[in-house]
C-alpha cells in the first residue's frame, strides 16, 4: 500500500471551522494532528505529534498501549475470510519465530544454519513437485508469490532475449509479450508493467470456468512470447487451471513453428494443494515444458506472513547474469531477489511445518479445508439464494443434464471424486432471487457481515464478466465447522432481514454509498489518490489505476 506523507499544518487548514467541513473533530474540539497519553499514563497532560517524530518519547508499556490499543480496531484475523493469509501456528512454532526474529537470511556467512534450512527447503519443494533429479533444480526463499512471481518472469524474459540475440533478431521490435488468463492476480500483471513485456490478457468465460481457456490463448502466442503464466488456483473462483492442456497446446505449436514457449506455474496457493489432495493431476515438473513454480509459503505452506518460494526445474533455466555474487559479508555469497535484507524467521517457520506435519500432515489439513468448503458450498446452494461458482463440491464426471441433482446426493469422502481446485468458495445470488429482488443488492451481504464481524469480500470478475458480482470466502485451517454454521446462519439471517424489509434500498443506500470510503481522518488525507497516479489504463484486473 502506497500513502503519502502527511502535512499536518495543511491538514489544519483544511479543518478550519470556518472551512464548514463536517468532521467528528470539529465537535470534539480534539486536534486530529496529536495523539494523547494512553489511560495507563494517568499523569501525562501533554500530547504529542502523530505525523512528526516527536521530541521526547513515553514510557515503553504506553507506547505498548497505545498502539496496541490502536490496532484493535482492525478487523479480526480469525474471521478475515478475505485473505489466502495463514493467521495461525503452534506455540513451539512461534517460539521459534520469536528466538530467530532478529536474523537476516542474506547474513549467509553469519548464520549458516539457517541458510541450510533454506536450502533444505528448496530440496523438499523441488522433490515435492517432481523435478527431475538429474536436472538440479535450483530455487530461492522470496517475501511472497509476487516476488517469486516476478523473478519467474525475469528469468523468462532473459532466455527470450539470448535466443533472439544468438538468431539476429531485434529484442525492442516489437518486443517481448507474455500471456495469461484475465483471472490473473495483480502479481502477475505487475511483472508485465514493471519489466516492460507487454501484457496479453486472455478474456474468461463461464464456458472455461472464470479461468484461462488453453484454446483461446493460443490465439495471443507469437514468437515474441516470452512464456504463459498458468495459475493453480485462481483468486477470483479457485479454479485450476489446466496446465497439461496448455502444455499439449505449445507442443503442439512448437512442431509446426519450431518455436518454443515455457510455461511458468503460478502455484501461490495451488502448489501448497494439489500435491497432497490430488497427487494424479499433471500440473508440476512433471510436465517438461513447466520451466518454474512459484508458491506462498505464507498461504497454504501454513507459514507466517513474508515466505514464497520459486523453483526452476534446471539450473540452466536461471541465467547466471541474473545471479548477483557478493563478496562482503565474509565469504563468496549468491543471490537472485528484488531485495537484499529478508528475516530469517518465516523461512524457519516455513522448515518447522516441512517437519511437523509431514506430508501427511499436510494433506490432513488440506482434506479438511476442502470438507468445510464443500459443506459452505452446499448449504450456500440448499438456501436456495445463492449460486456457487466454484466447483470443488460438484463431482469430477457428473453425468450431462443433472448436474444440479448430482450435487445435491454427491456426498463421496474421497477427494478424488470431486473437482479439483482450492477450499475456496465463491457465490452470488441467484437470477430468481434477483428477479423477485430487484432492490436487494449483492453487496450489502458484505456490509452486513462485517457488522457482525466477518470479512468477505464482494467484487466483480474479470474482463468479459464484469457484470458478474460475486462474495468469497477462503477456507484456512483455523475455518472449523462451528464457524462454518455460523458464517451460514449470518449470512442467511442478512439476506432474509433484507428481503423482509419494507424498503431495503431506502434503509441501506446511505450505508452503501459509505462502505468503501476511508474509514478515519487518517486514512482519508494518507492514501493515494487516483491523481496521484496518471497515464496507467485499467486492463480489468486486480491492477485498477489507483
Amino acid at each position: 500500500m502506497l500513502s503519502k506523507h502527511i502535512d499536518p499544518d495543511h491538514l489544519i487548514q483544511q479543518d478550519h471551522p470556518d472551512k464548514k467541513q463536517a468532521h467528528a473533530h470539529l465537535l470534539t474540539q480534539n486536534d486530529p494532528n496529536t495523539q494523547s497519553h494512553t489511560y495507563g499514563a494517568r499523569y501525562g497532560t501533554s500530547s504529542f505529534p502523530k505525523y512528526k517524530l516527536p521530541s521526547t518519547g513515553i514510557d515503553a508499556d504506553q507506547a505498548y498501549q497505545m498502539v496496541h490499543d490502536e490496532l484493535s480496531l482492525d478487523g479480526s484475523p480469525l474471521l478475515n475470510l478475505a485473505s489466502f493469509v495463514h493467521v495461525w501456528m503452534p506455540d513451539p512454532a512461534m517460539k521459534l519465530v520469536t528466538e530467530n526474529i532478529s536474523k537476516n537470511l542474506i547474513d549467509q556467512d553469519e548464520y549458516p544454519m539457517t541458510q541450510a534450512i533454506h536450502t533444505r527447503c528448496i530440496s523438499i519443494l523441488a522433490d515435492l513437485w517432481h523435478a527431475p533429479a538429474a536436472s538440479k533444480a535450483v530455487g530461492t526463499a522470496t517475501t511472497g508469490s509476487s516476488e517469486a512471481i516476478q523473478l519467474g518472469g525475469l528469468a523468462m524474459k532473459r532466455i527470450w532475449q539470448e535466443k533472439r540475440k544468438a538468431a539476429g533478431k531485434s529484442i525492442h521490435e516489437p518486443g517481448p509479450n507474455i500471456v495469461m488468463g484475465a483471472n490473473a492476480q495483480v502479481a502477475l500483471e505487475k511483472f508485465a508493467r514493471y519489466f516492460e513485456v507487454e501484457c496479453r490478457l486472455v478474456p474468461i468465460s463461464e464456458e472455461s470456468n472464470y479461468r484461462l481457456d488453453p484454446k483461446k490463448a493460443m490465439e495471443y502466442v507469437d514468437e515474441n512470447t516470452i512464456g504463459v503464466y498458468v495459475i493453480l488456483g485462481s483468486t477470483y473462483t479457485g479454479h485450476y487451471e489446466p496446465v497439461k492442456e496448455m502444455s499439449d497446446l505449445l507442443d503442439e505449436y512448437e512442431a509446426k513453428t519450431g518455436i518454443s514457449v515455457p510455461i511458468h506455474v503460478d502455484g501461490a496457493s495451488g502448489a501448497f494443494v494439489a500435491p497432497f489432495t490430488n497427487p494424479k493431476l499433471e500440473w508440476d515438473f512433471k510436465i517438461p515444458r513447466v520451466v518454474s513454480i512459484n508458491t506462498s509459503g505464507h498461504k497454504f505452506g501454513l507459514s507466517l506472513v513474508g515466505v514464497g518460494w520459486v523453483v526452476w526445474r534446471s539450473h540452466e533455466l536461471l541465467p547466471k547474469d541474473l545471479i548477483f555474487e557478493l563478496h562482503y559479508l565474509g565469504s563468496v555469497e549468491y543471490s537472485f531477489s528484488l531485495n537484499f535484507s529478508r528475516p530469517a524467521h518465516p523461512i524457519i517457520a516455513q522448515y518447522f511445518n516441512f517437519v511437523h506435519l509431514g506430508f501427511k500432515g499436510y494433506r490432513d489439513i488440506a482434506l479438511a479445508d476442502l470438507k468445510n468448503a464443500r459443506t459452505l458450498s452446499r448449504a450456500l446452494e440448499a438456501s436456495g439464494y445463492f449460486t456457487v461458482l466454484s466447483d470443488i463440491h460438484r463431482p469430477q464426471n457428473p453425468e450431462a443434464g443433472a448436474l444440479q441433482k448430482a450435487v445435491q446426493s454427491f456426498r463421496s469422502a474421497d477427494v478424488e471424486d470431486y473437482q479439483a481446485g482450492l477450499p475456496v468458495v465463491a457465490f452470488r445470488f441467484t437470477d430468481d432471487f434477483k428477479t423477485k429482488n430487484p432492490d436487494v443488492q449483492q453487496k450489502w451481504v458484505q456490509t452486513l457481515l462485517r457488522a457482525k464481524g466477518w470479512i468477505v469480500p464482494n467484487y466483480e470478475l474479470a474482463p468479459n464478466l464484469e457484470h458478474i458480482e460475486i462474495l468469497r470466502v477462503v477456507v484456512k485451517e483455523n475455518f472449523s465447522e462451528v464457524l462454518c454454521d455460523r458464517l451460514v446462519s449470518d449470512i442467511v439471517e442478512i439476506v432474509e432481514q433484507l428481503v423482509e424489509q419494507d424498503s431495503p434500498a431506502h434503509a441501506l443506500s446511505a450505508l452503501g454509498a459509505h462502505a468503501h470510503k476511508p474509514n478515519s481522518h487518517e486514512q482519508k488525507h494518507g492514501n493515494m489518490k487516483k491523481e496521484d497516479a496518471e497515464g496507467v489504463s485499467y486492463s480489468g484486473t486486480y491492477s485498477k489505476p489507483c
